[in-house]
């Protein structure tokens, strides 16, 4: 796959991804080629193994510095990831992505446990990112046709934080993208 998108998105993960990922030990590159190797050995379609490869791409195309949230600002990556992706990607790519800070609202509602699984950096952006869901954005969120692999894109976010995983390269997972563009 010799093309501009295949570029573009080697420029931002090559060029960007390589800052630390929040407060853990591995960089933004590592936690997406984990997300990514952890959908694909769940069985997820390409589309939701897309998204977990490019789901924090909005922190990388933001000039809000490294950590905003650590400064109280949301710097609202997965509106700007999903728009990012939107244009060049299928909804099934843009979103879950869009949804996938929604979705761990929505855990942290539905799921008694959920919370104790956040990282620190990610309990802070919870309250800058609205907190629990109301009875009324648990309807709403589940109403949404893409929920369900945004619930699965989160999952896999969570887990994707293990500075000894080994994945395969990024450029593998582009695999992807020819069936996946608009």
């Amino acid at each position: 796959m010799s093309d501009p998108l295949r570029q573009e998105l080697l420029e931002i993960f090559a060029g960007r991804a390589t800052r630390r990922y929040g407060l853990s030990d591995i960089n933004q590159l590592q936690h997406a080629l984990q997300a990514a190797a952890l959908a694909e050995a769940d069985g997820a379609p390409p589309a939701t193994v897309l998204a977990s490869l490019l789901h924090d791409v909005g922190h990388m195309i933001h000039g809000l510095g490294e950590d905003p949230a650590s400064q109280g600002v949301d710097d609202v990556h997965e509106e700007l990831g999903a728009q990012w992706l939107a244009e060049r990607f299928e909804p099934a790519v843009s979103e879950p992505v869009r949804l996938h800070v929604t979705a761990k609202r929505y855990l942290c509602t539905v799921e008694s446990d959920y919370f104790g699984k956040l990282a620190p950096d990610s309990v802070r952006s919870l309250e800058l990112q609205g907190g629990l869901m109301s009875p009324d954005e648990v309807d709403a969120f589940r109403a949404n046709p893409y929920h369900a692999e945004a619930v699965r894109l989160r999952r896999y976010d969570e887990e994707a934080k293990d500075p000894r995983a080994s994945t395969p390269d990024f450029d593998y997972y582009l695999r992807h993208v020819p069936a996946c563009r608009k």
